[in-house]
């Protein structure tokens, strides 16, 4: 699985701490070595011309960029509470008092994380008016992919594909590319990141673009949890749902900057309280050849832990995140975490003072879908009228990892 790779490397010998904090167009770490950083998508080899069209010099570019279109897809399966209860032994009162989700939504049939993640990021650029030969970059965030080398450039294919209406290659997922003949080489990697993927693909196509020169980003969120959930166990599956939502970011002027300031951080401390790891007892003894092959178990979580670890470390990267816009919790028009439990989510609010009508939630309809519950909820309140360009964001993802990470952002 493709892994987004670090867009630094420290040149002095020196202990840091793993957080990450960022500002505008000031990239710092958190020991305060770096005031910059550099980004870049590729280097000329000597006595090689590439044109500027095939390549970015590396450079520092006083750039900012912007929200300018969001998308989101859902699987046409709902399955209720109710529906649950026929399967294992809860209610709808049980899980909606302790969650706060009544639906969620599955896959089913012919569909599919690219063909979500093609759907979502479809209706971010018709909203952007960003046709797909104009995209630098494509970072798909998901930690369920069709392929375990990664999924974003087959959907770079597949979108080309679903925007001339070819379903005949929309459903031929690999050789969609050898049919069409593309050439296009626009960069696209996934980021695994899981419940924080959708931030920490925000700040990465913030990278690329005031540090690496490119125009137009497409960020999107998509899993397909319930491949990985143990439909026995009530503790989880009634968690979890299906889902993408994309956006696009271009670049601007500075004093036009949407993307005001982030705020990331991991401790694998905390990986045994939420993952899907590899069964262990599939693998065999490490002298027999060849090893055997692979599964990966259902998510394990241990929700006690889960959720102190948010109420506690969520709001604390908030007030840094608004620290570094040089703003306040009242400066600030909506608050958007993952939707994860609403339980969390009212914690955090309350913790931060936010009053319950500036907090976007559809976690009822569709429970947590990991990377694509912030975009699926912003693209709904755009949608619905409820954020209007102007209005300032303050989104927080949490979760597997253990990661997390804020950002604050200026819709439009």
């Amino acid at each position: 699985m493709a892994k987004a790779s670090g867009f630094f490397t420290p040149s002095l010998r020196t202990k840091i701490q793993p957080s990450i904090g960022v500002s505008r167009s000031k990239f710092c770490l958190s020991e305060g070595i770096f005031k910059r950083v550099v980004c870049s998508s590729g280097i000329e080899s000597a006595g090689t011309h590439v044109s500027s069209s095939q390549s970015r010099i590396p450079k520092l570019v006083n750039k900012g960029c912007k929200l300018v279109g969001c998308g989101s897809a859902v699987p046409s399966l709902s399955v209720s509470n109710d529906d649950l209860a026929k399967i294992v032994d809860t209610s709808d009162e049980w899980i909606s008092v302790r969650t706060g989700i009544r639906n969620r939504r599955v896959i089913s049939g012919k569909e599919n994380l690219r063909n979500l993640a093609v759907e979502a990021a479809k209706k971010a650029l018709k909203m952007a008016n960003v046709e797909p030969d104009d995209l630098d970059l494509i970072l798909l965030c998901t930690s369920t992919p069709e392929d375990i080398f990664g999924d974003a450039p087959k959907v770079l294919i597949l979108l080309d594909a679903y925007l001339n209406s070819n379903l005949f290659m929309l459903w031929q997922s690999c050789k969609v590319q050898r049919e069409l003949g593309c050439t296009k080489s626009q960069l696209a990697h996934d980021i695994t990141a899981a419940c924080s993927g959708f931030v920490l693909g925000l700040f990465s196509a913030s990278c690329y673009i005031k540090g690496g020169g490119f125009r137009n980003v497409l960020v999107i969120g998509a899993d397909v949890m319930s491949r990985f959930v143990d439909w026995t166990d009530r503790g989880t599956c009634i968690l979890f749902g299906d889902a993408a939502g994309a956006v696009v970011l271009q670049a601007c002027d500075a004093e036009e900057d949407g993307l005001l300031s982030f705020d990331l951080h991991s401790d694998g401390e905390g990986a045994r309280h939420l993952g899907a790891p590899i069964n262990d007892n599939e693998n065999g003894s490490v002298l027999e050849f060849p090893p055997n092959r692979p599964s990966y178990a259902c998510i394990q979580m241990t929700g006690k832990e889960v959720f102190r670890f948010a109420v506690r470390c969520v709001p604390q990267s908030i007030e840094s995140a608004l620290e570094k816009a040089g703003l306040t919790a009242s400066n600030i028009d909506w608050l958007l975490l993952h939707q994860a439990n609403q339980r969390i989510i009212d914690a955090v609010a309350t913790r931060l003072e936010f009053p319950p009508e500036k907090v976007i939630s559809n976690l009822a309809n569709y429970g947590n879908t990991s990377a694509a519950s912030i975009p699926l909820a912003l693209d709904e309140a755009v949608r619905s009228g409820k954020v209007k360009p102007g209005h300032t964001i303050t989104a927080a993802g949490f979760g597997a990892g253990l990661t997390w990470g804020s950002a604050v952002i200026r819709w439009g």
